[in-house]
């Protein structure tokens, strides 16, 4: 009876992903992109048809393609609805400590870290979660942090044309902690300033220093 009980348990879990990495209801994984990470794992020196990597290829494809979203979508569409009856408010809109995961362009290692969006709406704002859908829409896709920080404010420029945009963003780097130099705890700060943050010394100092910069 026990031995009866155990196959039927194990005959149930077998149709779950704990025991099956069923591709039902998953994106097709085209076999040169599996093949192409199989020959990845064997460069390694692993065998790909070892029991636990047998599945890797098409785990690491669609992981790839969850990772790279970023992609399919158009960030700006975010900013489009906006707000005008604010009560008067014309002061600093600030998001701080957003955090964030990206990927690097040169190693494909992982970038994780904070960002701090602020505006200085003219006419009206948005809601606040769209900033940080307009930084993970940039940041979903292969990225050097430089580009990513100009990219997020550049955005919200063109599209709530505000009086000032202020984007600061830090972030550790795969690429330097697990590899190369490796050299852990380090971590990398960019800002792009634009309109009044840029222009105003008083203005940029408020924004910085509410950041904790």
């Amino acid at each position: 009876m026990a031995r009866q009980r155990a196959r039927s348990y194990q005959s149930i879990m077998a149709d779950t992903d704990i025991f099956a990495d069923s591709d039902a209801g998953k994106i097709p994984v085209p076999n040169e992109v599996a093949e192409a990470i199989r020959t990845l794992i064997r460069w390694t020196g692993e065998d790909p048809e070892r029991e636990g990597l047998r599945d890797t290829p098409k785990r690491v494809a669609r992981a790839w393609k969850e990772y790279c979203r970023g992609y399919g979508e158009d960030p700006s569409l975010h900013l489009t609805r906006t707000f005008e009856e604010v009560g008067g408010y014309d002061e600093l809109v600030l998001l701080k400590d957003i955090p964030f995961q990206s990927h690097c362009e040169h190693h494909m290692a992982p970038i994780v870290g904070k960002a701090s969006i602020a505006y200085m709406p003219r006419d009206r704002v948005v809601g606040i979660s769209k900033l940080a859908r307009v930084l993970h829409g940039f940041s979903a896709r292969l990225q050097v942090q430089e580009r990513l920080t100009a990219e997020v404010a550049q955005c919200i420029w063109d599209n709530l044309q505000p009086h000032g945009v202020a984007v600061v963003i830090e972030a550790t780097h795969g690429c330097m902690t697990g590899r190369g130099v490796r050299t852990p705890g380090v971590a990398m700060t960019t800002s792009r300033l634009l309109g009044c943050f840029l222009d105003d010394h008083r203005s940029r100092k408020e924004v910085l220093s509410l950041m904790g910069y």
